[in-house]
């Protein structure tokens, strides 16, 4: 059998050669604004195949650079889960062995490219530690597992710069808040699609086509096939199946644009409004398209929106809630002294929003805790903070945990909607001596609009990464991604994954 290697070359060659094609071109493409008659999937097209580093702001460039570092630890953390390698067990046991693109956390171990973005995309969202954008999606892990997975199967003669690499990274975001913003829906918690495995998916197919250079046409025709190839729902938050969502948005959009760059078409309108014939539509009840403007105009979403880094793995939601309880604890240990005690303890209410789906009294599984309201507020109440370890099988079987869990209840304040952009979590303690202690959290350390600093994005990163790498390569893989706009290539960021 001939080497995966030698299989992928002649694939390598016509993409190599294009890119450099589209490359010379783009320096002298001036994006116009929209014709009137041109579709909102054509104009994505252009769009895609119009981004060049220079439209990239500083802001961008650093955001998304943060975003690279934080999926990456993240991603290596997660390859130490079941889930992981359930997925990569799989995957090696079922599909011939292509000896083409690594696996993260695992070295030595390559697989085909779309198969390293679905295991990589695994362990990004395996314990839900992924960023998290507005309106929500988790956009980060479904767009770099699959780039990553190409700029290891392109040649080393063609591996992209780094500064062409954020470029298609942030063409992979941008996709994903632009038909996000499409429908009020979609600013919501959600309830019918989980997001990733929906415009994840089609952020992927982006980046990826942005990274090979593909012409307007095929990059629409990599959006109208993603389409075919998204959507997941919300049943399966909570579960092991989760993470699946964004490995297959990352694995199914780098084939949509594979299978676009080899000239399979798809539907021109599929990013259109059509009535009676349901295209993206289909994902969102209220979507309303429209065609992004004059790149010369153009503000990329990132330079005013900014994403969310978690401090412990859980859904979003579940820091605030998390946060507000860690202020009553502080007042408990200094109104009672010493550890907190479920006896002391007489009711706990939880103001939230209504979210079905996160609202969990009793979790079994560390899946199902991580998207509970419940189990995160009794978590920080008895330890003063949530981190990696609560989630631990002997954390979550605590019996004194278990005690508070029975004396929680649940509000719903008309003012607290499901929505990451203005809800707040609150924390009200009685205690059978009858004092009651109160926490209320309004922004976390991490949201948006109170970022991370970039020490504490890179200990975050250091504590992640550290679980798998060696000190050396933990603090040259910091270097290579803080320095990723300079590199001439990334073989630099790609050796220190291998």
């Amino acid at each position: 059998m001939l080497r995966a290697a030698q299989r992928y070359t002649r694939c390598l060659s016509a993409v190599s050669a294009t890119r450099g094609n589209h490359k010379s071109a783009l320096d002298v493409l001036v994006a116009d604004k929209p014709a009137p008659e041109e579709t909102v999937t054509s104009n994505f097209g252009r769009f895609i195949e119009s981004v060049q580093p220079k439209h990239l702001s500083s802001t961008v460039l650093q955001r998304s650079k943060r975003m690279v570092l934080d999926s990456i630890g993240v991603s290596l953390l997660g390859s130490t889960t079941e889930v992981f390698n359930l997925a990569l067990q799989h995957c090696q046991h079922m599909y011939a062995s292509d000896d083409v693109s690594f696996v993260i956390g695992r070295r030595g171990v390559k697989l085909s490219p779309t198969l390293a973005a679905f295991v990589n995309g695994v362990a990004a969202h395996s314990m839900d530690f992924d960023d998290t954008w507005h309106p929500a999606t988790h956009p980060s892990g479904a767009v770099l597992p699959a780039l990553l997975a190409i700029s290891d199967m392109l040649h080393n003669s063609s591996k992209p710069t780094g500064l062409d690499f954020l470029t298609a990274f942030n063409v992979g975001i941008e996709i994903q808040g632009r038909l996000m913003r499409f429908s009020n829906e979609a600013h919501n918690i959600p309830k019918r699609f989980h997001p990733p495995s929906v415009v994840g998916t089609l952020g992927s197919a982006a980046a990826c086509a942005s990274l090979l250079s593909l012409d307007h046409n095929k990059c629409s025709n990599a959006l109208a096939i993603a389409a075919s190839l998204a959507g997941a729902p919300m049943a399966n938050a909570a579960t092991q199946s989760k993470p699946l969502h964004i490995g297959n948005a990352s694995r199914l959009g780098l084939e949509a644009a594979l299978l676009a760059s080899r000239g399979l078409e798809a539907s021109p309108l599929v990013l259109d409004a059509v009535p009676g014939v349901a295209g993206f539509s289909a994902f969102y009840e209220d979507y309303a398209p429209r065609p992004i403007g004059s790149l010369d105009e153009h503000s990329f979403l990132l330079e005013t929106q900014d994403v969310a880094f978690k401090r412990f793995p859980a859904h979003l939601g579940m820091h605030w809630i998390a946060d507000a309880a860690a202020m009553v604890h502080k007042n408990m240990v200094g109104l009672k002294g010493g550890r907190i005690s479920p006896h002391l303890v007489q009711e706990i209410l939880l103001r939230v929003p209504i979210s079905k789906y996160i609202n969990r009294p009793f979790p079994e599984t560390e899946h199902q805790a991580r998207h509970s309201f419940q189990f995160n507020a009794c978590s920080a109440l008895l330890d003063g903070e949530v981190t990696v370890q609560s989630f631990h099988p002997e954390a979550l079987q605590r019996p004194e945990l278990h005690e508070l869990l029975s004396r929680v209840r649940l509000e719903h304040p008309t003012d607290n909607p499901a929505n990451f952009n203005i809800m707040y979590g609150e924390v009200e303690v009685t205690l059978v001596s009858g004092d009651v202690l109160r926490g209320r959290c309004d922004t976390f350390y991490g949201h948006w609009r109170n970022p991370l600093s970039q020490e504490s994005l890179q200990r975050k990163f250091r504590n992640n990464a550290d679980s798998v790498l060696s000190s050396e390569k933990v603090e040259r893989l910091i270097e290579a991604v803080e320095g990723l706009d300079h590199l001439d290539d990334c073989k630099q960021l790609l050796s220190q994954l291998h």
